[in-house]
C-alpha cells in the first residue's frame, strides 16, 4: 500500500467524498468505486462514536489502520482509484493544499459533527465542523471551479414544522437543536456561494438512514445492542413517535443520481414568492426519504422479529431537541431524477441484523 504527502493526481474525473469513514460516506465511496470513479476520501475519524467501526469501514475500502497518518494520503490496495486522507475540516491550510493538489470535478460533502442530543452537550464541536469546516469546503470549491457541490443536510431542519409530509418548498426557520441549526445554516451558506459565484450546490435532507455499517448512536444499533444484551430499550414519548426510515442503499442511489446532474438556475423562480427549494442561482434542496413513516412501536416490533427475540422496553417522555414525526415529500426527487426510495422497513432491518450478527460474530 503506497503512502505519500499526496500521490500524483489521476487525469480522470475526480470526486472528493468527505466523511468517508462515516456511515453514508463509506457506502457512497464503495458504490462510486464499483462504478469506476476516481475517489479521494477525507475524514478526521473523531471519537464521537467507536473509531474501530470507522477503521473497519475503511478496511473494507482497502485502507489499513496502521498506514493512516495525519495529512498524508494513503492509496487503497483494494481499489487503486481510492485515496484516503486523515484531516480535520477546520484545517484551512490543509484543505487548501488538498484542493491545490487535486482538481476535483465534484464534491460530496458528508462530513459533519452528527447527532441531535450530543449538540446539547458539546455545541462548539458543531460550530467548528459544521460551520467553519463547511466554509472551508465552500471557499475551495469556489476557488477551484468545482462542477457540483452536493452536501448533506438533514430532516432535522424541519424542527417545529407540523405540516406533513415535510416539503422542501416550505420554510424551515424553527429548528429545535443546534445540530439542526447548523444544517439549516449550511443550506443558507451554500445559497450565498451559488448566488455570488455561480457555484452549483445541491443540499440533501436525509431522513433517518439505517442499514449495515450504521452508526452506533442511532436507534437500530442502540436497540440491537440492548436486545442482544438483554437490556431495556428506551421508548421516548411513550412510543407516540413516527420516523421516515430510509435504507442506506436507497439513499446512495439517490445521491449518485444527483451528483452527475448539477443544480441549475430556476428559470421560473419568483423573488416575490421565493421558493426555498430552489433559486435564481444554481441551487437546489431535495428530501431523500422513504416517504412512509413508521410508528416507533411498529419499528421496534420489526426489529424484534428480525432478531427473533422480544426487547425489554422502558417508556419515557420526549427528549429535548427531538421531534415527534418525520415524513418526507420526495415528489421533486421523483420528478427530476425518476427515483423514489422504496425499500420496506422489514427488508432493510433484516439486512441490518444480518450484518450486525456477522460484524459482532454472533
Amino acid at each position: 500500500m503506497a503512502t505519500s504527502i499526496y500521490p500524483s493526481p489521476n487525469s480522470k474525473s475526480l470526486i472528493l467524498v468527505t466523511g468517508v469513514a462515516g456511515f453514508i460516506g463509506f457506502h457512497l465511496a464503495k458504490r462510486l468505486l464499483h462504478e469506476d470513479w476516481q475517489v479521494v476520501g477525507l475524514d478526521n475519524i473523531n471519537n464521537y462514536y467507536d473509531v474501530n467501526l470507522k477503521y473497519a469501514r475503511l478496511k473494507e475500502l482497502g485502507i489499513e489502520r496502521n498506514d493512516i497518518q495525519c495529512n498524508t494520503s494513503v492509496v487503497s490496495s483494494l481499489y487503486d482509484k481510492f485515496s484516503f486522507i486523515l484531516m480535520n475540516l477546520e484545517d484551512e491550510v490543509g484543505i487548501q493544499q488538498l484542493f491545490d493538489t487535486y482538481q476535483f470535478d465534484h464534491i460530496c460533502h458528508l462530513a459533519a459533527q452528527a447527532g441531535v442530543r450530543y449538540s446539547l452537550e458539546c455545541p462548539m464541536a458543531y460550530i467548528n465542523s459544521n460551520i467553519v469546516g463547511f466554509t472551508n469546503i465552500l471557499e475551495c470549491a469556489k476557488n477551484h471551479d468545482v462542477k457540483h457541490l452536493v452536501y448533506a443536510s438533514s430532516s432535522s431542519v424541519y424542527g417545529l414544522n407540523t405540516k406533513l409530509p415535510f416539503s422542501t418548498h416550505e420554510g424551515t426557520n424553527h429548528p429545535v437543536s443546534l445540530y439542526a441549526a447548523t444544517k439549516k445554516s449550511n443550506e443558507l451558506m451554500a445559497h450565498v456561494y451559488s448566488y455570488l459565484y455561480d457555484l452549483p450546490t445541491t443540499g440533501l435532507r436525509f431522513f433517518t438512514v439505517y442499514g449495515p455499517w450504521g452508526r452506533p448512536d442511532m436507534s437500530p444499533m442502540i436497540f440491537a445492542d440492548a436486545i442482544v444484551q438483554n437490556k431495556p430499550i428506551k421508548i421516548f414519548n411513550h412510543g407516540d413517535m413516527a420516523r421516515d426510515f430510509t435504507y442506506i442503499d436507497d439513499v446512495i442511489e439517490g445521491v449518485v443520481r444527483i451528483i452527475n446532474r448539477p443544480a441549475n438556475k430556476g428559470a421560473t423562480w419568483d423573488s416575490n414568492s421565493p421558493d426555498p427549494a430552489c433559486s435564481s442561482a444554481p441551487y437546489r434542496i431535495y428530501n431523500i426519504g422513504n416517504s412512509s413513516p413508521v410508528q416507533l412501536t411498529d419499528y421496534v416490533k420489526a426489529l424484534e422479529d428480525a432478531f427473533g427475540k422480544e426487547a425489554i422496553k422502558t417508556f419515557l417522555p420526549m427528549q429535548a431537541g427531538d421531534v415527534q414525526h418525520t415524513f418526507s415529500d420526495v415528489s421533486d426527487l421523483e420528478r427530476k431524477f425518476d427515483y423514489r426510495p422504496s425499500t420496506k422497513l422489514t427488508d432493510g432491518l433484516r439486512e441490518f441484523v444480518k450484518w450486525y450478527k456477522e460484524y459482532n460474530c454472533l
